[in-house]
């Protein structure tokens, strides 16, 4: 017999609005009924009444956990140019470094700030396949299970994609030595995704990762994606980041990335293609059609220099789109959402560029509209929103923030993704389960981790 929990929250964001005196049971870790208007038995024993404003926990559909660990050690400049590459030679210098232990720490802290951030699960994409010296540990899950234990520690859900890196460029005939931890092949990436979801551990789950088109050739690809496709699992995929990338697929393929992999794959669904910065309109007119939706980082791509997504476009097209945290240099949902809409708004010169593109009358509602209705594709759980069916999981923020004082409720959502300091995630549920969140209780471990890296 399933197990019931009961919830009553005062102010839930419901079915793309709020929604006032909602009951929300949840039976075995799934929401079991959602109803507004529910007063009654709402100071009953068995109901926990949920603290502050709730919002559905938001899925972060992309993450590199190593790279928490160089958040604010990458602002310097040694005075030549400064682009994506010089600073991937900086990430670089701590992939060859961390141990698993190091990665353990570094995510579970970084895992614990996300669910502080607003965030129920993580999609990490998983490249760190081999020890310092590039050869295979002697369990091949070493690092992954790291990752595994940090989610379960931290009480977040985690969906790990096993990445496939197999060449530093188009047409190389392998990896640097820089890369030598990373090196993969379809059948090792395959392996780890078919041994997490053969564990059944609970929030744990498994999709696969191609790091990108220059780093696998369209055999590997074909192969990815045709297994992909039988499991039916999440796909994800770096593409079109770079404009140097774009234009080396260009040289190599005669096509751009994303016109290339529309003809080499059956992309549906299930496929995350993540930063698409410099797609065209046709490209991305071509991938809509597919199903398949787009990874945004907005605070990742701005602080790489990457450029601005045509989010306009996509949202006219009714494209979907999810968000991500990549490298964490902001680990809060909401500041994404915003930094997203400003990015719109400083490259167009127009304001509330979502709300118009996506035909509503709030920015704020159509930004959280995106990772909730698109949180299915990119995690493979049912995490679509505070609705029957889906995982029990919600957020509650702060109502009596300075941000929302003197604010009518009907308008909340606007200031709390567009008045900062916004209102703080105190407590979360995660499958039914509430946790209060503390940031601090893992900061020892953590803070030993980077002096062992840094100092």
């Amino acid at each position: 017999m399933a197990t019931e929990k009961i919830f009553f929250a005062h102010q839930a964001w419901v079915a793309d609005a709020w929604a006032y005196d909602v009951q929300l049971v949840a039976a075995d870790g799934y929401w079991k009924s959602v109803k507004p208007g529910v007063t009654a038995g709402k100071d009953h024993q068995e109901t926990t009444v949920l603290q502050g404003l709730v919002l559905p926990g938001l899925v972060n559909a992309h993450s590199h956990a190593f790279q928490r660990a160089i958040a604010g050690l990458t602002e310097h400049s040694a005075g030549q140019d400064d682009d994506f590459w010089s600073w991937r030679h900086r990430m670089y210098s701590v992939a060859l470094r961390i141990t698993p232990d190091q990665l353990e720490a570094i995510a579970t802290q970084l895992y614990t700030e996300l669910l502080a951030g607003g965030y129920t699960q993580v999609c990490e994409f998983h490249y760190l396949h081999n020890d310092e010296h590039g050869k295979p540990y002697a369990d091949a899950m070493e690092l992954s299970m790291a990752l595994v234990r940090a989610a379960q520690t931290a009480g977040i859900g985690l969906t790990l994609l096993p990445a496939l890196y197999m060449r530093s460029g188009f047409g190389a005939a392998g990896l640097g030595d820089d890369q030598r931890r990373f090196a993969s092949t379809p059948s090792s990436v395959l392996r780890i995704t078919q041994a997490i979801n053969a564990l059944g551990l609970p929030q744990v789950n498994a999709g696969v990762a191609l790091h990108s088109l220059r780093a696998v050739d369209a055999g590997a690809l074909a192969e990815v994606a045709q297994a992909s496709q039988h499991g039916g699992w999440p796909v994800h995929l770096h593409i079109s980041e770079q404009l140097q990338e774009v234009n080396d697929c260009i040289a190599h393929h005669d096509q751009r990335p994303i016109e290339w992999l529309l003809g080499q794959a059956q992309v549906d669904p299930h496929w995350n293609l993540v930063h698409a910065t410099h797609a065209t309109p046709s490209e991305l007119h071509s991938l809509q059609a597919t199903g398949a939706a787009i990874v945004i980082c907005p605070s990742t791509e701005a602080n790489l220099g990457d450029g601005v997504f045509d989010f306009q476009a996509w949202a006219r097209l009714g494209g979907r789109w999810s968000i991500g945290s990549d490298s964490h240099v902001t680990r809060h949902a909401l500041q994404e959402l915003q930094l997203l809409e400003y990015s719109q708004r400083l490259t167009l010169r127009q304001r509330n560029v979502a709300a118009r593109a996506s035909g509503t009358d709030s920015s704020a509602a159509a930004l959280l509209q995106g990772p909730i209705h698109s949180a299915v594709a990119a995690s493979g759980v049912p995490l679509a929103g505070i609705a029957a069916g889906q995982r029990a999981d919600l957020c509650m923020l702060a109502a009596d923030a300075p941000s929302l004082a003197g604010i009518a409720p009907k308008r909340y959502l606007d200031a709390m993704v567009f008045s900062s300091p916004g209102a703080a995630v105190r407590s979360v549920v995660v499958a039914g389960k509430y946790q209060v969140v503390n940031t601090a209780q893992h900061q020892r471990q953590f803070t030993s981790a980077m002096k062992a890296l840094w100092l």
